[in-house]
């Protein structure tokens, strides 16, 4: 139960979701108690730009982090789920671009560059934010929340009223670990509806997107000709989606998150829900087999 980062520096491509073009990221090693930092390596005067839920100022179809200086990196959800889902605590992320590449639209290619770089635990404990009561926040028919748990689960459940959406694939629970994230959850590929990706288009957004990044939907079917890698890729793509946004909270989450047709805006309300007061969590670290210790 100690902090980790990784073990070498090692780089990355791919296109931009929306701006079609080509970013370069590297990933480098850091020190404990840094957290995940974004840096713009395409900007003359960089500042550090934080993992954290409170720069999050647009969640519009993506989680989007922009500084004080208004230096902004977009679509971290699926590399901040790789890097929650390996555990890894500490992480400096220079990147080209204003958004994170999109690659296949899953979080797969971020754990395999991460896992070859190696992990690297720190002597610093590793920190944890305990949910001590319920927190629930609602938007429609939406709902987003925690509750005390001994580990981590999440519970999610989708609705779509359309004939590729099985009615017995749009519910989940898991509990998580890092076997089961890999297993069960980081190929999960995000999807839409070509109508809407015709639309951002028009609007000179999604130009990345493809079926080479996305599942693509019409009002009846599946459009990739792979279709789907697993039966209930959806919502495992919505609990990957979840597990990103929620490591913003800048520590993993002791605590069973509960979801219903949650998005990115919604699952961010969640945590300045949480942590706006104190007497929801609590810091703690694990020594060996001991009791959670409040920091």
């Amino acid at each position: 139960m100690k902090q980790s980062t990784i073990q070498q520096v090692i780089s990355l491509s791919g296109v931009g979701l929306h701006s079609g073009q080509t970013v370069h990221m590297r990933f480098l090693p850091s020190v404990a108690d840094t957290g995940i930092v974004f840096v713009r390596s395409d900007l003359e005067n960089p500042m550090p730009i934080h993992a954290d839920y409170r720069l999050i100022q647009d969640a519009m179809m993506s989680s989007n982090l922009t500084n004080e200086y208004q230096q902004r990196v977009g679509t971290v959800e699926h590399l901040m789920s790789a890097i929650a889902g390996l555990g890894i605590d500490n992480l400096q992320i220079e990147v080209s671009a204003s958004e994170i590449p999109i690659m296949d639209g899953s979080a797969s290619p971020f754990i395999q560059a991460l896992q070859q770089a190696g992990i690297q635990y720190l002597e610093q404990d590793k920190k944890f934010i305990q949910i001590l009561r319920p927190v629930r926040v609602e938007q429609d028919d939406k709902f987003a929340s925690v509750s005390p748990y001994h580990g981590f689960s999440l519970d999610f459940q989708i609705d779509f009223a359309h004939p590729a959406f099985q009615a017995g694939q749009q519910h989940i629970k898991i509990d998580f670990s890092t076997n089961s994230f890999i297993q069960q959850i980081a190929s999960a590929r995000t999807f839409g509806f070509i109508k809407d990706i015709d639309y951002l288009k028009s609007q000179n957004l999604a130009l990345g997107g493809s079926m080479e990044n996305a599942i693509v939907l019409d009002d009846k079917q599946i459009l990739n000709p792979e279709g789907l890698r697993f039966a209930n890729e959806f919502v495992c793509h919505k609990v990957l989606d979840a597990v990103g946004d929620l490591y913003l909270a800048g520590h993993q989450i002791l605590g069973a998150f509960q979801a219903y047709k949650s998005g990115h805006a919604l699952n961010n309300q969640l945590l300045r829900a949480v942590l706006a007061d104190e007497n929801n969590f609590k810091i703690v670290t694990f020594c060996d087999e001991n009791p959670p210790i409040a920091y």
